[in-house]
């Protein structure tokens, strides 16, 4: 017969259960505390979250007295104040912008002509969307105490940002890093400057080797928080398709129909764009330290025709004419296109204004941003938030509202 066996408590049972009840009631406690905390431990979390230093006791004091409306300020002018933090600019905004970079998104490489344009262009509250299409670049004032002994800027090298960065130079000051056109640092026609996609750093990471697609896709993935599986479409025409996809990959047409048209249909007419652009390797190793960006007009550049006979009756790329052929279908509304631009055009720059005035380009900058500064990604119960945030991102490009509004949204958590 099984016999039933009753446990008896112990004094021991019964004093971890006090525990957990009370350490459940201190951690609960410390989440309401932090949901509720006062305007000081607001401010200091404002500031820790988008200088990433600490604030001085004067800086604290003034950012407290903004939350608590003196002077008929608010929580979002405390946000700005912090902004004025030097480190906003080599650390915030660097670690932001440095994994645009590179393919391996990796956000310690060193400050480059890319990010500091990221970084200039922030801080002068330009439109956002001119990061992919304006004749802009910015450079160290090398004629400035703080960057003594800095090499002037190179197409050859990237020794200049590196000696900005290893003398610490405040990038929050416009007499530091300056603001000019690629046509005078780097020698880039006006017709062939599209932002931060033509500058060395992007060059040497998308442009280098290969068919200049990797531009086109991280470009997507970077700043539309899209890859190419996220937008393949198979019901596009691919009459825009170059030589070096097969139709019959592994002797399978079908392959070809239900998968690789899928990206190549929309990427390469848009890729056709960067027709005429390469990066030169001068070592002719994998890493390009010494290449530069060649913008050569009206020549299309040879790896355009890379494995030619791979389907000789494929696309034949004569010019940089672009079409957005994912203005029909899936992508129309996932990508959510400006219906006042013409969806084509010629160059890298007029397709850079596509891209980013896209709506899927708006919403990638609030959500990037939205988890540097609230360290975690937007959930449900941030919609309202967010999309307060987007609209407000929306009436004027402007970056440094977006962390502003993400920092006043999260100081209570």
């Amino acid at each position: 017969m099984i016999m039933a066996t009753q446990t008896t408590s112990t004094p021991f049972v019964h004093w971890l259960a006090n525990f957990s009840i009370g350490l459940l009631i201190i951690i609960l406690g410390s989440i309401a505390d932090l949901a509720h905390a006062g305007p000081v431990d607001q401010a200091k979390r404002i500031h820790d979250r988008i200088a990433g230093v600490p604030p001085s006791p004067n800086v604290l004091s003034d950012m407290t007295d903004d939350i608590n409306g003196i002077g008929g300020r608010s929580a979002v002018d405390a946000a700005y104040r912090a902004m004025d933090n030097r480190s906003f600019y080599s650390v915030t905004l660097k670690n932001l912008a440095t994994p645009w970079t590179n393919i391996d998104f990796d956000p310690f490489a060193p400050l480059n002509d890319y990010t500091a344009t990221i970084i200039g262009m922030v801080r002068d509250n330009r439109d956002f969307r001119e990061i992919l299409s304006s004749n802009t670049i910015y450079v160290g004032n090398t004629n400035h105490a703080s960057l003594a002994g800095v090499q002037a800027y190179s197409t050859t090298s990237n020794a200049h940002y590196e000696g900005i960065e290893q003398n610490n130079a405040d990038l929050s000051d416009p007499a530091v890093l300056i603001n000019d056109t690629q046509t005078n640092v780097i020698g880039t026609p006006a017709a062939g400057a599209a932002g931060v996609m033509t500058t060395r750093a992007a060059a040497k990471a998308f442009f280098i080797d290969g068919t200049n697609r990797a531009m086109f896709r991280f470009t997507l993935l970077n700043h539309l928080c899209n890859d190419m599986e996220q937008v393949k479409d198979t019901t596009r025409p691919s009459d825009r398709i170059r030589q070096d996809v097969s139709r019959s990959p592994g002797g399978d047409s079908r392959l070809f129909l239900n998968s690789c048209v899928g990206c190549h249909s929309g990427m390469d007419p848009m890729a056709q764009a960067f027709a005429y652009y390469d990066f030169v390797n001068a070592d002719g190793d994998d890493e390009g330290n010494n290449g530069f960006l060649q913008y050569t007009p009206n020549q299309v550049d040879p790896k355009y025709f890379n494995n030619e006979t791979t389907f000789p009756h494929g696309f034949i790329t004569t010019d940089d004419r672009w079409t957005n052929y994912w203005r029909e279908g899936p992508n129309a509304e996932v990508l959510g296109w400006d219906q006042s631009l013409p969806g084509e055009g010629t160059g890298a720059a007029s397709m850079g204004q596509e891209l980013a005035a896209s709506e899927a380009f708006a919403q990638c900058q609030v959500k990037k941003v939205f988890k540097q500064v609230c360290l975690r990604d937007p959930a449900e119960a941030d919609r309202s938030a967010f999309e307060s945030i987007l609209s407000n991102f929306k009436s004027g490009y402007q970056l440094k509202q977006v962390y502003a509004e993400s920092a006043v949204h999260c100081m209570g958590n």
